[in-house]
């Protein structure tokens, strides 16, 4: 990410009077439209993209505090912001709705994001006027939806309940309460952001039977609402843990189960592990390794209508390790007479 001289891109000093601001821009806006330059029209388009950059900055005057507040302190608020962005794209998201955070590559062409300006612009400026609108006004507004992460057992998921967690969100900065400056400096805890890292504890009621990837909604615990509004909501997404006995399949259960080889033959009754418990169940004589049989309702809650799904139960036969010589005569015997020899 690079450093954009806005004033430069203007031509204008650091303290000019904002309709000498107003004034530059026109007159660059008119040179480098797109519709006036038809026989270079890329590099036009980048001219008009930086100068419609630049005063959506210095024609507003919080991003040009907060500009003036970044000076030569850009790049270490630039790499805490960066750590922030990392950590967003790796666990956390947020609902977009009143701020935009940049994305390096996404957007309008290279080294733009969402909002087509550049990831410089989207990392310091692009959520300031909005806030500043709803501050201006003295309106309430509401706080902004959040959205992590939740990792939960199959346990977990199977019992419900309530489950006391903690976890990281992404919050206004205490300090600057979002603006991003204290005083006439960069915010040194957000590093001009607006935004920290905070943990918060939580008790979240499990949905009994929730699914990996659904949601669970935590009212009022997103962003902090301004001038009075409420806060925002929490959205929750579950990340189902691998389990180590069973393998989930909608709101069935999967569980492979090894047994005797003589019990495949003879048949007769084994125990299987469920989620409520063990419970017996016949293998009749004469059963092929690798079936399936079911276990009805032994399987996950639905989230819905109160039933449950079926628990599989795969049998793997087993093989003798050893065999003594009485049970080696035994099964040449039998091989005998499989094969219809005397």
């Amino acid at each position: 990410m690079n450093y954009k001289d806005y004033y430069a891109l203007l031509g204008v000093p650091k303290n000019a009077a904002e309709k000498d601001i107003k004034s530059a821009y026109r007159k660059l806006a008119r040179k480098w439209h797109p519709d006036a330059n038809p026989d270079n029209p890329k590099e036009a388009e980048e001219k008009f993209k930086e100068i419609s950059e630049a005063y959506e900055v210095l024609g507003d005057p919080e991003k040009r505090k907060k500009y003036d507040a970044l000076g030569s302190d850009w790049q270490r608020a630039a790499q805490q912001a960066e750590q922030q962005r990392r950590y967003r794209n790796q666990r956390y998201t947020q609902d977009f709705s009143n701020v935009d955070f940049g994305t390096p590559g996404a957007g309008a062409g290279a080294g733009a994001g969402p909002t087509g300006f550049s990831d410089f612009f989207d990392m310091f400026f692009s959520g300031i006027g909005r806030r500043q609108t709803a501050q201006s006004t003295g309106f309430a507004q509401r706080g902004q939806d959040l959205e992590t992460t939740i990792e939960l057992t199959l346990r977990d998921v199977y019992d419900g309940g309530k489950k006391a967690v903690s976890l990281q969100i992404e919050d206004l900065c205490p300090r600057c309460h979002g603006t991003g400056t204290a005083g006439a400096h960069i915010c040194t805890q957000c590093g001009g952001t607006g935004h920290v890292i905070v943990t918060k504890k939580f008790e979240v009621t499990i949905p009994r039977g929730i699914g990996d990837g659904q949601r669970i909604r935590l009212a009022g615990q997103g962003g902090a609402g301004s001038n009075g509004g409420p806060s925002g909501d929490l959205h929750l997404i579950v990340k189902l843990l691998d389990d180590s006995t069973y393998k989930r399949k909608g709101d069935d259960l999967y569980v492979d189960l090894p047994v005797p080889i003589y019990d495949l033959v003879l048949g007769g009754e084994v125990k299987v592990p469920t989620m409520g418990g063990q419970v017996a169940m016949t293998i009749p004589e004469g059963t092929q390794n690798n079936r399936l049989l079911r276990l009805s309702g032994k399987g996950m809650p639905k989230l819905k209508g109160g039933a449950a799904g079926d628990q599989y139960v795969r049998l793997i036969g087993q093989l003798p390790q050893t065999l003594s010589d009485k049970e080696k005569k035994l099964f040449k015997e039998l091989a005998t007479m499989r094969n219809g020899k005397k």
